[in-house]
């Protein structure tokens, strides 16, 4: 027996489909009419309804002391040592430490013009007390000369003419010598004291010199101001940024601008929680309000938080959301940074009104209104919308 053609065997098989096809319609629809159609449903209830605002945050130590690189030497400072991001540190300890490699050698230089100005004092003062002991020997040897010179005068009458002439120029040297003398010793002894003057304006130079790189080299050092966690901050000294890009945080060789923020040391004792709302939900909060807050690693614990600030708004816009701060009014030692919490806002709580859930509600063409079962049907019915909340 030959075996059937190909083509045969595929018309057959089209065949049998195309009965199947018009079978299965009518199976449906014998489905169908045995399981009727069940819609969700659900009551109106008239009570009192509160209304809220939930959303997910983290927590952060609040009242943060902030640490910035040092106003020392002029250009950009290399990170040598910084602690890791949520490490627990003490008031005193080292957080960061910058290379104080340059402030080292100016050290050492000015220590060096300091003995060198040091010597220059001493050799200032020497020489300044010799010349004054010279002044003091001349104003008295001038002044026993005319002494001299007066008693040789007081005997000219018995004496020649000769000898009386040149005892009365003696003399007159010896007074002219010594007023001179007497004349010049302020002068010259002020130019002596501006000589050590001059020399301890340098030495001053110098030790100031000194003081300024001491200074500098232990501002290199950023210690914790108290007790907390270290929280490093984005590094924006970077040339290449675009909008929406994540600066990375500071890490050990980078190279940190005077005065840029390096780590915030947040207070273990005061905590905010820090969340993302819709903002849709913007117009309901206001600072100064009541939340209750729940952190997810302590089950059981409840705390009450306020609003503290509210920030800018900012995402695609089809999720736009605002940053919400709000502060703890408790603490307890199990907390840590970084903590999930689930934070509910009551907004108001209205008294005996008629409410249902959201989903119930429709809008359309400037109507409000929900489908009311009336029989077996369900009608569209008008409502008047009061208040909507997010359930």
């Amino acid at each position: 027996m030959k075996p059937l053609p190909r083509a045969i065997l595929l018309l057959a098989l089209l065949t049998a489909l195309a009965s199947g096809a018009r079978y299965v319609p009518r199976l449906f629809e014998k489905f169908a009419a045995e399981q009727p159609v069940t819609l969700p449903s659900t009551l109106v209830r008239t009570g009192d309804v509160t209304f809220t605002v939930t959303a997910n945050g983290a927590l952060q130590g609040g009242n943060s002391r902030m640490l910035t690189a040092p106003m020392a030497g002029g250009g950009s400072l290399t990170m040598t040592e910084l602690r890791k991001a949520g490490e627990l540190v003490k008031k005193g300890d080292v957080v960061a430490q910058f290379d104080p490699t340059d402030e080292k050698y100016k050290l050492r230089e000015a220590e060096a013009d300091l003995e060198e100005a040091e010597q220059q004092v001493l050799q200032a003062r020497n020489e300044a007390k010799a010349k004054e002991e010279d002044l003091e020997y001349e104003l008295i040897t001038a002044r026993e000369e005319l002494k001299q010179a007066e008693i040789e005068a007081t005997a000219n009458e018995i004496r020649a003419a000769l000898t009386a002439k040149q005892n009365n120029i003696t003399l007159e040297g010896a007074k002219t010598k010594l007023a001179k003398l007497e004349r010049d010793y302020p002068q010259r002894k002020a130019a002596a004291a501006a000589s050590v003057a001059i020399q301890e304006a340098s030495r001053g130079k110098a030790k100031m010199l000194a003081d300024t790189a001491r200074r500098n080299i232990d501002m290199m050092t950023l210690k914790a101001p108290a007790d907390g966690y270290v929280n490093v901050e984005r590094n924006t000294n970077t040339n290449f940024f675009f909008s929406g890009m994540v600066l990375p945080a500071f890490q050990i060789g980078d190279q940190v601008r005077p005065g840029m923020a390096v780590a915030q040391i947040p207070d273990l004792n005061s905590w905010d929680v820090l969340a993302q709302i819709a903002e849709t939900d913007r117009g309901h909060l206001s600072v100064g309000q009541v939340a209750e807050l729940r952190v997810v690693a302590l089950p059981g614990h409840k705390f009450s938080a306020k609003v503290k600030d509210l920030g800018g708004t900012a995402g695609p816009p089809w999720d736009r959301r605002f940053e919400c701060k709000l502060a703890l009014l408790q603490s307890t030692p199990e907390l840590r940074p970084g903590m999930s919490a689930q934070i509910v806002v009551t907004l108001e709580t209205l008294k005996n009104v008629t409410w249902l859930p959201a989903q119930a509600l429709f809008e359309q063409g400037g109507r409000t209104f929900v489908y009311a079962r009336q029989g077996e049907r369900f009608l569209a019915k008008d409502v008047k919308l009061v208040r909507r909340g997010e359930s």
